[in-house]
C-alpha cells in the first residue's frame, strides 16, 4: 500500500485523481478501454471535480457505481445517482456507459443478479473508493462480510454510518436516512486492478488508524485493503493524525 499524506484535502484530491486518471490512460493504452468504480460522498466532491478535467477518452470508458440507498428515487437530493450524474456524468463527453444501481427497483434480488452480470462481463481497472468513519467500504459496514462473493449485496446501514450522513449535511436526521442499501461486496472492490483511496478530515482518524494499524478484521472492513497489491491512499493531515507506527510526519 502507498500512502500519502498532503497539508490540504484539495492537494489530496488532486494527486488522487491524476493518480487515477494515469491508471485509466494507462488502461486504455494497454487495452483500448477502462473499467472504472466510483464512489460518492463528501470525500470524493474535490477528486472527482479534478478527474473531469484531466484528459482522458471518456468514450473508452465503462463506469460503474459503488452503492446506493434503497428506496430512493434517482432524483431525490440525496441519491447517489443524482450525486453522480451531475458530479461525473453531466461533466465527461461521450462516456461509453455508466451502470447504474437502481436501489428502488421492485425485485432487488434481479437488480442485484443483473449489477452482478454487468460487472463480471468488465474486469476493473481502477476503483476510487473512501473510508467511512466506522471504517466501512462502501456500505460493507461492521462487522464486514468477507466472504461474499456475490458482486453485490444487500446490506443493513448502522447508526454510525447513518449518522454520518446526517453530520455531512445530506439528512437533517437521521430518521430520515435509510436502513438499508445495496452495495458493491469487498471481494469485488479488490477485484479492481488498482484502487484509490481518498479520505479527507478528523472524523476519519479513528477508521484510518484501524484500518492501517489494526488487526485485519470484520470489525474495521478498510483493514481489508492491505492485502491488495496495489492500493493509493491518499490522506489529509487530520485524517492522519491518528497515526502512530505505519506513517509519521
Amino acid at each position: 500500500m502507498r500512502v500519502q499524506i498532503l497539508d490540504t484535502a484539495s492537494e489530496m484530491a488532486v494527486c488522487a485523481a491524476r493518480d487515477g486518471a494515469a491508471a485509466i490512460r494507462a488502461a486504455i493504452r494497454d487495452r483500448g478501454e477502462a473499467t472504472i468504480v466510483l464512489a460518492t460522498g463528501a470525500s470524493q466532491l474535490e477528486m472527482l471535480e479534478v478527474l473531469t478535467r484531466e484528459a482522458i477518452d471518456w468514450s473508452r470508458v465503462t463506469a460503474f457505481h459503488l452503492d446506493e440507498y434503497c428506496g430512493i428515487d434517482r432524483e431525490h437530493p440525496v441519491s447517489f445517482r443524482r450525486y453522480m450524474r451531475e458530479r461525473f456524468t453531466d461533466r465527461v463527453a461521450g462516456l461509453k456507459s455508466f451502470t447504474w444501481i437502481d436501489a428502488d427497483a421492485e425485485d432487488l434480488d434481479a437488480e442485484l443478479i443483473r449489477l452482478g452480470s454487468a460487472i463480471e462481463r468488465a474486469p476493473v481497472d481502477v476503483a476510487f473508493i473512501g473510508i467511512g468513519e466506522n471504517g466501512h467500504l462502501a456500505f460493507n459496514e461492521p462487522p464486514a462480510d468477507f466472504h461474499a462473493t456475490s458482486p453485490y449485496i444487500l446490506v443493513t446501514l448502522d447508526e454510525v454510518s447513518r449518522q454520518q450522513q446526517v453530520n455531512e449535511g445530506w439528512f437533517e436526521h437521521i430518521d430520515e436516512v435509510p436502513k438499508t442499501a445495496i452495495s458493491m461486496s469487498l471481494r469485488q472492490i479488490l477485484k479492481a486492478k488498482s484502487i484509490i483511496c481518498t479520505v479527507p478530515d478528523a472524523r476519519k482518524a479513528k477508521a484510518v488508524q484501524a484500518a492501517l494499524e489494526g488487526e485485519i478484521g470484520r470489525t474495521c472492513p478498510a483493514s481489508i485493503l492491505r492485502v491488495h497489491p496495489d492500493v493509493a491512499l491518499y490522506l489529509d493531515k487530520p485524517a492522519a493524525s491518528d497515526l502512530q507506527f505505519f506513517f509519521r510526519f
